[in-house]
This record gives structure tokens, sequence and C-alpha cells, in this order.
């Protein structure tokens, strides 16, 4: 969670707490599109990569506003990785792409999600992100424009503005609910922001032809397409992980493909024959140097969890976690969901002077009937407790909330449940909300995170030799050869650079 100063707060506290407002997303579809103008488009639709009639209820213009809405979510979402020169470096090499796509008008634009999951998305319009977990793994210029090409095929080719034409068509809505029980589903929109809509996940179809698009783009511009195929065959030997900011892992947005790598290398030859490309452009090195220092992993600063405490050294709070319930933290919201999935703890910023403006700004804007109400303290700061409820489509909700005001800012917990739950999760609730407390821990306050390094291979001999010879422990090993795009028993030649992950102290 990582909420800033001045401007930039007072923008995400606008974002906090509203329970009923749809995403902005859904708003722009449905108030926007009328059914003659969808049938209108439709038949007047062609694909712009195969010339083909194609099924589309966007019009470009829509397109590109329904991106830039989009965009500002993501921003505010998940964050944008605060390292100037990487983000220029990598929307310089976007615009490059651009130029030989399908689509070369599009407004697009390329940022680097601060996140530690390993994936890559794009929206309609022209917006390609990637996130600094897949920066980390990529190991030369030539994977980056493949992926970078292969995400701007989704754009060029209208995948994900052909996938919300389908869902607008059939009346299927957009809403996902993160596998929570029907009792919170109504919920959905507090959970994620409107921003579901950029995880519909692909067809088979739709990345083979992005895939090829991806060889295509980057073979055009003198790059080895088939350092993709090296870089999807790294993809394959990871496990999936558990992560802690809501954001999908690459192949549960990306199905595999059969036979994808040997389509991919075959695809690249024949444009490197197609083109006499007879030295494709790697820059190993160059891309390893622009990574040197690269945050790694979690980034304890914007939030972390240890013995079952939530720390957050950025804004110095913490708080306790109910036994065995799930975290999510992004830049605006932490929450936490049952084991059952039943009952769930939102906890942001809210849009208040005071605690009991808080209270009656979320009562008004929410329509909740006040149970019981009053001025608390927690742990010495002055609070507002708050009992109420909602009535929903598949029932009655109540929740308790306590407005908690820290310095300058006031902090808001809602803890929602079915009526008929609600006296059972009541303590695990209140315990959580009553134990909110400055932070004021040293060795908490002062956590760094881990950043990849970039070293120099001292000699020659297998990855294995060369990382003993780094001092890397054995258990650490198999996941730095990942980190490589490598296996243990390469061979590596003296000077060769190498990533590895120095520890935040």
């Amino acid at each position: 969670m990582y909420l800033e100063n001045g401007k930039n707060a007072s923008r995400d506290r606008t974002q906090g707490y509203s329970l009923m407002v749809k995403g902005h997303l859904e708003k722009f579809l449905v108030g926007s599109l009328i059914l003659l103008g969808f049938f209108w488009t439709a038949s007047c639709a062609l694909d712009p990569v195969t010339g083909k009639p194609e099924l589309m209820l966007l019009s470009e213009s829509q397109e590109i506003e329904l991106g830039r809405q989009t965009d500002a979510q993501v921003v505010r979402e998940y964050g944008i990785y605060e390292d100037r020169e990487l983000t220029a470096y990598v929307n310089n090499l976007c615009q490059q792409v651009a130029k030989v796509s399908h689509r070369p008008n599009l407004p697009y634009e390329c940022k680097v999600v601060d996140s530690q999951v390993i994936n890559a998305f794009a929206v309609p319009g022209g917006y390609i992100y990637f996130t600094r977990g897949i920066m980390a793994h990529l190991n030369n210029e030539a994977e980056l424009l493949g992926v970078m090409g292969h995400e701007l095929g989704h754009v060029t080719a209208r995948h994900s503005a052909e996938q919300i034409s389908r869902a607008q068509l059939a009346q299927a809505g957009l809403g996902l609910t993160f596998g929570l029980s029907e009792t919170l589903a109504s919920f959905s929109d507090v959970v994620q922001f409107g921003v579901g809509m950029m995880f519909l996940k692909f067809s088979r179809d739709n990345e083979r032809e992005s895939d090829d698009l991806g060889v295509e783009y980057s073979s055009k511009l003198g790059y080895d397409a088939t350092q993709m195929a090296n870089f999807f065959q790294t993809l394959d030997r990871m496990q999936p992980s558990t992560d802690r900011s809501g954001l999908p892992e690459w192949f549960s947005t990306h199905p595999n493909p059969a036979d994808r790598d040997k389509t991919v290398r075959r695809k690249a030859e024949e444009w490197q024959a197609n083109l006499g490309l007879r030295d494709p452009k790697v820059n190993r090195a160059s891309y390893l140097k622009r990574i040197d220092g690269l945050v790694f992993g979690e980034d304890p600063r914007q939030g972390f969890i240890e013995n079952n405490i939530f720390y957050h050294p950025g804004l110095r709070f913490s708080f306790p976690i109910p036994a065995g319930w799930d975290l999510q933290n992004t830049h605006v919201l932490v929450q936490m969901i049952s084991p059952k999935k039943d009952a769930i703890i939102l906890f942001t910023l809210a849009s208040a002077r005071s605690p009991e403006e808080g209270a009656q700004r979320f009562v008004k804007e929410s329509g909740a009937g006040v149970v019981e109400s009053g001025p608390v303290t927690v742990n010495n700061l002055p609070a507002y407790r708050l009992v109420s409820q909602l009535r929903s489509r598949q029932g009655l909700i109540y929740l308790l909330s306590y407005f908690i005001q820290k310095e300058s800012r006031v902090y808001v917990f809602h803890g929602l449940t079915s009526a008929n739950l609600f006296k059972g999760y009541y303590p695990s609730l209140e315990a959580t909300m009553q134990q909110f407390k400055a932070l004021t821990d040293p060795s908490k306050l002062n956590v760094k995170p881990a950043r990849i390094r970039i070293r120099s291979a001292p000699r020659s001999g297998s990855l294995r030799q060369v990382l003993r010879d780094f001092g890397t422990p054995e258990d650490n090993m198999e996941s730095l050869a990942l980190l490589n795009g490598m296996r243990l028993n390469d061979q590596v030649a003296a000077n060769t650079l190498l990533k590895v992950v120095e520890k935040g102290n």
C-alpha cells in the first residue's frame, strides 16, 4: 500500500471506500455504447492485421478512451516503478515497435508497473505494461522486444476489444469476483477497483497470433526473435506463485499454445530469411546494465507481513491479520479475505478531515443504515466506530467500520459479511481494527528491498561454479539460474555478465 503525500494523496483519498460506486470501465461501456452503434460498427469492422471482417463493437476512438481510463486505474492501483531512465528506455523501444506495427497511429505508451509478478499486459488503445518482475527475468533486449511485440500484437489485432464486444453483445458484463462467495459477489467492484477487464484471458488462437506479430515486429527492427522462445522456455520452468498485489501471473492471462517454442523459432527463422538478417541483434549486456539495481521481489517499504502482522514502514503503522486470512496489498487498498471467502476486511485512506466526518460521508455515499456508532480511541489515536448494514442482491450485508486518525490522515477499515455470519466474524474483525497502531520499531521502519545486481564472471566454468565463486548459497543457485535464463550446468565464459540478488539490509 503506497499512499503518497500532497496532490497524489488527495487523488487517492477520493478512491477510498465508496462501496456502491461502479468501476469506471463498466460505466464507460454501458453509458457510451448503444445497441444501434454496436451493430453498425460490427458490420463495418475489418481486422487491422488480417483485413478480414470481425465482430467489433468499439470504434477506434472509443477504444482509445477506454485505454486512457484503464491506464488511470492501473497507475492508481498498482503504481508505476519509480525509475525515469528505465521507463524512458522501455517507452522509447515501444515507440519503435509501434512504427512497424499494423496500427502505427495509436497513442502508444509503455510503462513499468511496480509489481514483483512476472507478467506483461496490454489494454485497448495502445497502453502496454511490464511489471518489474518480468523486467528482472528478461535477459536481453531481444527478449524484451519479442514480448513487447507480443503485447502490441494484442492491441493491433484488437484481441481485448473483441472480447469486450462479445461480452457486451451477450450482455455478460465484465464483473470478476476473485472467487468470492455469492454473499460478497456484489462487492466485487470494491475488491478490484474495476481493473479486472485487463485480465480477460486470451484464447490460444489470440496467443498464437500475438506470438507471430511479436516475431514479425521484433524481426523488422533487426532483433533475434528466437530469443522470445528462450524466454517462454524460462517461463515454462517457473512455478506459479502466490502474489499479494492481486496481479495475475503470465500464464493465467496468456495460455500456452501447443508447440509454442518450435513455432516461434520457425517463424523467426522465416522472417530472418525474408529480411536478410544475418546477424540479428540480441543486446544482452546493454539490457542487463539497464536493470542493475532493479528492486527484486516484494518491496517491504510498501508493506510486508511478518508473524501475521502487516507492517507499513512508509506510512508508519501496523495491524494484525486474522489467522488464515489471505492478504492482498495494492497501492491504494489492503484487502483481507477469510479462508471461506465469505468475509472481507478492506483498509484504505478515507476522504475526510476527521474520523467522524469519514463515517458520516461513508453513510451518506453508500446509503448504509446505521445500527450503532460513536467515538472511540484506538491505541491513543482518535477514532470512530460504526456498525451498519447494506442491502445487496443476495441479502443483507453487515459492516463493522473503524475510522482512525493518525497525524493528518484518516484511515478506514471496513469488515463485511452476511447478516447471519456477522456475529461469528465480529471478534476477528474488531481485533484487527482495534490493534491498528503507530509503527516505531526501527528494525521494521528501516527495511530495504532486495535488488538485482549485475556481476561479471571471474572465470570460465559452469554456472554453478561461477555462482559458487560469487558466494551464492547452494539453496539459492537454482533460482538464480532461472533468473538468468540458464541451467546450473550451462557453461559460462569469463567476463560474462550475470544477475545476482543483493538482499536488503
